[in-house]
């Protein structure tokens, strides 16, 4: 066998390649490179999505619990009623109706 010349270059093909991984990007560069998310909804529009909310659920609670609470303390009746009405607002029915303005305002925007 005869050695390469040594003015020709040489033509083995390596079998290890080297990758590198891509930089971890820091929090503020993937927020950076994050599509913008919608702006939040300004505190009057929360104000109504929260009374239209609670207006609802204090009615009917009110019919509900009449029945069985009219000898109660009125204290007792409102810690009764809104023990039930504001967790069903904040975890229910709020965040729907947060949802459903979303849509309504990206409908609107892509018109």
């Amino acid at each position: 066998m005869t050695a390469p010349a040594a003015n020709t270059p040489d033509t083995t093909v390596s079998t290890s390649a080297t990758v590198t991984a891509p930089a971890a990007a820091t929090p503020l560069e993937a927020a950076a490179s994050a599509p913008n998310p919608p702006a939040a909804p300004s505190v009057h529009v929360r104000a109504v999505i929260t009374w239209l909310a609670i207006f609802p659920l204090v009615s009917v609670g009110m019919l509900l619990i009449a029945p069985f609470s009219e000898s109660w303390h009125p204290v007792l009746r409102a810690l009764v009623l809104t023990a039930v009405v504001v967790p069903l607002a904040v975890y229910l029915v709020v965040p729907r109706l947060l949802r459903v303005h979303g849509a309504i305002v990206a409908r609107r925007r892509g018109r």
